[in-house]
């Protein structure tokens, strides 16, 4: 197996650090607003698709797998043009896109979420593949490599990768002096403002987890946003109060919340809301029945077989192929 993607994107540095083989090729998404930076990315998108049958023509796949997004259009629409079958995933309760425009050219597109006039054959929905490191940690052995207490409850409080402003500040503010014990990791975009402001042995505040797994095990309640997180919530039955990215594109991440609000296992809380989310966690975490409740219910909405179904039909489109 090999990758494919943008030279200045993550995927530059987590796929080599992973121990696999990429190869980049120039392309940028589209600015909303008229410019130089839309020339640009148009000339890339034109050339896109030529870099990418020059992948192909090298790399001879049996079957390509687009992770969504604007790297994975001209990659799927140059396997089309090759006869390779070509498959994409939508990690989103919205088809963005990237993907709209590419799924005429995919044999398979595999969703996170059911999303109302994408069906038939060509739609499956099976969820998210949720690494299989940040599963079944020890909560005991956790705690402690996180230097948490042993007992007691913990509220984690997760913003993604690049961390999210508007909680990492939230957060800090309301429990940086007191309060219950909370794991907090910020992105390294905000760690270095934010940790003079934390006072108390009992807040653990940390740019990046060496092992999300870790994290989730000693997670009690999670305070997130409703990304691609949601699923490893799901996964390891983690009760949530999820805060949706307010500017997502077609508001996609209320749509994601809403499932797992609607399964029981998390309560939505839109930005503007966040002064009412400490009282709502002095109230779950007063209630374990309740969370317990939740925990269960987030286990029933997750999807963990989503990598095995995913990896079983790209076997069978490349036999077919």
């Amino acid at each position: 197996m090999t990758w494919a993607g943008s030279p200045d994107r993550v995927e530059s540095q987590l796929v080599p650090e992973a121990g696999y083989e990429l190869d980049t090729f120039p392309i940028s998404g589209f600015p909303r607003r008229p410019g130089v930076a839309l020339v640009r990315a148009l000339a890339r998108a034109v050339r896109a698709p030529f870099a990418c049958a020059r992948i192909l023509s090298r790399r001879r796949p049996d079957v390509v797998l687009g992770g969504g997004g604007y790297v994975a259009g001209p990659m799927v629409l140059a396997a089309r043009l090759r006869g390779i079958p070509a498959a994409l995933t939508e990690a989103d309760a919205h088809l963005g896109l990237a993907n709209r425009l590419a799924a005429p050219f995919a044999r398979r597109v595999f969703l996170a979420y059911g999303i109302p006039g994408r069906d038939g054959a060509k739609y499956r929905v099976v969820g998210r593949p949720v690494p299989q490191a940040h599963l079944g940690g020890d909560r005991e052995e956790a705690r402690a490599r996180l230097g948490l207490p042993a007992e007691g409850p913990v509220v984690g409080v997760f913003g993604g990768l690049a961390g999210a402003q508007a909680l990492n500040r939230f957060a800090v503010d309301t429990w940086g002096e007191s309060g219950p014990t909370v794991l907090h990791i910020a992105g390294e975009r905000d760690f270095t403002e934010l940790r003079p402001r934390v006072t108390r042995p009992d807040y653990v505040l940390v740019a990046v987890a060496e092992s999300f797994g870790d994290a989730l095990a000693a997670t009690d309640l999670a305070i997130s946003r409703a990304g691609g997180t949601v699923w490893e919530l799901a996964a390891t039955g983690t009760p949530a109060i999820l805060v949706p990215y307010p500017y997502a594109t077609a508001d996609h991440q209320a749509l994601n919340a809403r499932y797992f609000a609607d399964g029981g296992g998390a309560v939505t809380m839109r930005q503007e809301e966040l002064e009412r989310v400490p009282a709502l966690v002095d109230e779950l975490l007063a209630d374990p029945e309740r969370l317990r409740g939740m925990g269960e219910a987030m286990r029933a909405l997750a999807k963990p077989e989503a990598a095995d179904e995913i990896a079983d039909e790209l076997l069978a489109l490349a036999g077919r192929g």
